[in-house]
């Protein structure tokens, strides 16, 4: 069949975690180039002037050359279709605002057409779709054919914002990642777990697990909310609850007007009218506050006079703080109000509908805020304001300033106190003041509101000032400086009796007193008992043992094949064991056809070893041995005889060493034997060794190996 300038994607798949590409999930793609093998881009006429102009960002792009520009200067020379591909896909994934910078593509075999192609993605249906995308974008150019970029950019950018973590929750994710914190997302919204195991928090944007619902309950309720905290000494203004509109009047006249009406369970500031001075704005407020809450009871407050202010409270500290504006149009004879707020506010950069913009859209039509202050100026969102006329939509409209280095002691005092009276953990202080460096009672200021899951953005994308990195506060105050999040994880591959070490493994660390997770070939285990897998696969029963908050360590048996298919379960390991490379015959569906491949699929593992962790290598296999150079951490040897080479150099250089020596198993670190143990006799003894040499890498003693090893004999085999 003769062969066409095409590219065919044959396979798709997502790599869920450390992989043979990169210690991070990408999607891999095996292509089929067809033709264009004999086409490379710099035989394609006018191919780099249409691909850089349709897409001039590739510029950035450094690729192989390792510089600014490097990509272009391989697409000049002449590069193949499946590495444009992939330069191309990671390119529409930044345009989508996701950004992303790694990919790699290798020939499957030479001369053939085929290739292995790998592009990081932060979200697997962004990254399938960007791929789709990719291809039929590269194919019209080499084409000379038209391609609607804006089309496919738009549908790319509504996937990654409906799709992806939203910018407060990654903003955490992020920082828990500089902290070289795990997470693991656990559903399609912004439910985050930071960390493994026993050793995890969880998050929902800006509720923690430490978040209290009473503290919730509390705080959408504003009566009693300032009950509470006025008790303790914070200033709060003086109000009533009423239940219909005459009670308002009422109540506005006994607190002396001006007053403001809120939702009796708002948050948010959702319903909210300021500054309100006669009967008939009060009847409309207070329609406005019911219809805002869950119940017809409403909250007259005196107004006070002075900017709203958001204070983001962290534990027991004021982190980040914002100060709001009024918003005013200016009339010019021509426009409606409406048509004012489109032309002088929204065009604004910084204002949009999606949690990526800091100010939101002001539409006057819409909200019912607005449409009361306009009433109150005689106008409607219709009306036409004279040239020239000041017309204020909305006070305090703006509460996206910074203003944090400017917060007075005492007033972050009184809004940690706040916090901390309703019982939340983070919360959104809502005052208003004329001055924040000023304390409150010499200027009548005073705590409004105190809210539950406060947004982030007006602190991370502040419209005025310095960004504030409000996830690294929410971190700091779910881990202590020295915690990791981390349990310790133990990943065992290879061929040989690796089942039989991940059981004796996890044994070890039962009687240490860990509650251990294993999963292994014969299923999946929590502290010795047998769970059903209910039809996971390997990768996703790996996953369970780590969203486990009583596994205080973790075994995991990884299959070459499992490391292809899906990837690690986990991002970094304590201890990695390889017991040896072969069996690459099996894996002849992957296009693994050689030790040297197998080689690289199974260094995966050893990759991921932390850099206070331990590799634990078998001596006797050539290949395994060369391992030893690619871990970021220690390396134990171990082997049956005691003279191989890889155990006497390492000896020789004062490191630690697990072998047999006659009837005995002795762990050597340099030239000392520390300890010589008893070898059992029903498990293999090359499995053993690697058990004890993974065990003792963890800190386990002499002593309590030789118990283990005692009852392990003894204990029924699963």
């Amino acid at each position: 069949m003769t062969k066409k300038k095409d590219i065919e994607v044959l396979r798709v798949t997502y790599l869920r975690g450390p992989n043979i590409w990169t210690y991070r999930p990408v999607i891999e793609a095996w292509l089929d180039i067809g033709e264009l093998e004999n086409f490379p881009s710099n035989l394609l006429p006018g191919l780099y002037e249409r691909l850089t102009a349709i897409l001039p960002g590739l510029i950035v792009h450094r690729c192989g050359v390792g510089e600014h520009g490097g990509f272009l200067e391989r697409l000049r020379d002449g590069t193949y279709a499946g590495h444009i591909l992939e330069h191309v896909v990671l390119e529409l994934q930044n345009l989508a605002g996701m950004k992303t910078g790694f990919g790699k593509t290798r020939e499957i075999s030479p001369d053939s057409g085929l290739y292995k192609m790998a592009f990081r993605t932060r979200q697997e249906e962004v990254g399938r779709a960007a791929l789709a995308a990719g291809r039929d974008l590269l194919m019209a150019m080499i084409e000379d054919k038209p391609y609607d970029l804006d089309a496919t950019v738009a549908r790319l950018t509504d996937m990654v914002e409906s799709l992806c973590l939203g910018p407060s929750t990654g903003n955490i994710v992020d920082a828990a990642g500089v902290r070289k914190i795990p997470f693991i997302r656990l559903t399609d919204g912004n439910l985050v777990q930071l960390g493994y195991g026993s050793a995890q928090r969880r998050i929902w944007t800006a509720e923690t697990e430490q978040t209290s619902a009473i503290a919730e309950g509390i705080a959408s309720d504003k009566d009693l909310t300032k009950t509470l905290i006025s008790s303790c000494g914070v200033p709060v203004p003086e109000g009533q609850l009423v239940t219909n509109a005459a009670e308002a009047w009422e109540a506005a006249q006994d607190i002396g007007l001006p007053v403001v009406l809120k939702p009796y369970d708002g948050n948010h500031g959702r319903g909210v009218s300021l500054n309100l001075s006669n009967e008939a704005d009060i009847a409309a407020a207070y329609a406005l506050a019911a219809q805002e809450g869950d119940s017809s009871s409403v909250i007259v407050e005196r107004f006070i006079v002075g900017d709203e202010h958001r204070l983001l409270v962290v534990g027991k500290r004021v982190v980040a703080a914002a100060a709001g504006e009024s918003l005013w149009v200016t009339g010019d004879g021509k426009s409606t109000v409406l048509q004012l707020c489109d032309s002088q506010i929204n065009t604004d950069p910084r204002r949009g509908e999606t949690e990526e913009f800091p100010l939101g859209l002001v539409k006057p039509h819409e909200s019912g805020e607005i449409v009361l202050e306009l009433r109150r100026q005689g106008l409607t969102h219709e009306s036409v304001p004279a040239d020239g006329v000041k017309v204020l939509i909305q006070p305090n409209g703006n509460v996206a300033v910074d203003v944090t280095d400017k917060v007075h002691p005492q007033v972050a005092a009184m809004a940690s106190l706040a916090a901390r009276v309703v019982g939340l953990d983070i919360a959104g202080i809502d005052l208003v003041c004329s001055d924040i460096s000023r304390p409150l009672e010499e200027q009548g200021g005073a705590i409004i509101e105190v809210n539950a899951s406060p947004g982030l953005l007006a602190h991370l994308k502040p419209a005025v000032g310095e960004p504030r990195n409000v996830g690294e506060a929410i971190v700091d105050h779910l881990f202590k400086p020295e915690e990791t999040g981390r349990i310790p994880v133990v990943g065992i591959t290879g061929t040989h009796g690796t089942t039989m070490i991940a059981h004796l493994l996890a044994w070890l660390l039962q009687i240490s007193g860990k509650k251990t997770g294993l999963t292994c070939a014969d299923g999946l285990y929590v502290n010795g008992r047998l769970l059903p897998r209910d039809g996971f696969s390997d990768w996703e029963t790996g996953e369970r043992l780590l969203l486990n908050k009583n596994v205080d360590a973790g075994v995991f048996e990884n299959s070459a094949r499992m490391i292809l298919s899906e990837g690690l379960a986990y991002d970094k390991c304590a201890v990695g064991v390889v017991t040896d490379v072969s069996g690459f015959e099996a894996l002849s569906d992957f296009h693994i056809d050689s030790e040297e491949k197998l080689f690289n699929v199974l260094r995966s593992q050893v990759d991921v070893v932390l850099p206070g962790g331990a590799a634990v290598l078998n001596a006797a296999d050539a290949q395994v041995v060369e391992m030893a150079e690619l871990c970021d951490g220690e390396v134990i040897f171990y082997g049956v005889q005691e003279h191989l080479p890889a155990i006497a150099a390492h000896r020789q250089d004062g490191k630690r060493v697990v072998f047999l020596r006659a009837d005995c198993i002795v762990l050597g670190q340099g030239h000392t034997d520390v300890a010589s143990l008893p070898l059992s006799p029903l498990v293999p003894p090359e499995a053993v060794l690697a058990a004890i040499a993974a065990g003792w890498a963890l800190g386990l003693t002499p002593e309590l190996i030789v118990a283990a090893l005692r009852t392990f004999e003894a204990a029924p085999k699963k």
